[in-house]
């Protein structure tokens, strides 16, 4: 399937890894995606969002601490240490995968031949209520029908 990511896309998915790893998550998720997107600030799919990397990046690390927070753990004052690198491949969430099989979707919808940054976004907009990435993007007040028309996506998304 990556044969068929234009390299802005590929370099999505690249830093989504690289903020996994500096985050010290296991896995790839949807608000790594997100992230990933943001580090090509001059993108149209980054500039449409509204938000620069920094403060999405704090805007997860608020969520992180207030569900910490709402299990009785409080982690002000805490640096994490530094993750080692790991040889093994980092799996994608299953909440990642779907972001993977919409941007083909959004890729073929729209005629496209390879996916691109743009079909990533659209893809992100969509995600469930609960996912990450969709809680990431309400804390940081992104309306993601204002962002589906800067980037050209129908209205309403058929599920």
């Amino acid at each position: 399937m990556f044969e068929k990511f234009t390299a802005g896309a590929r370099d999505i998915v690249t830093s989504a890894l690289d903020e996994t790893r500096q985050r010290g998550d296991r896995r790839i998720g949807t608000e790594h995606l997100l992230l990933g997107l943001l580090h090509d600030p001059g993108s149209p799919a980054a500039q449409a969002l509204g938000v620069d990397l920094a403060a999405a990046r704090a805007g997860l690390h608020t969520l992180d601490r207030e569900a910490l927070a709402s299990i009785g753990i409080d982690i002000e004052g805490i640096t994490l240490p530094a993750i080692p690198g790991s040889p093994k491949r980092t799996p994608f969430t299953s909440g990642a995968r779907s972001v993977f099989e919409r941007a083909v979707k959004e890729a073929t919808r729209t005629k496209g031949r390879r996916i691109a940054p743009e079909h990533f976004l659209l893809a992100l907009l969509d995600c469930d209520a609960q996912d990450p990435a969709a809680e990431l993007m309400r804390n940081l007040r992104i309306d993601p029908a204002a962002v589906r028309d800067r980037v050209g996506g129908p209205a309403q998304r058929p599920r």
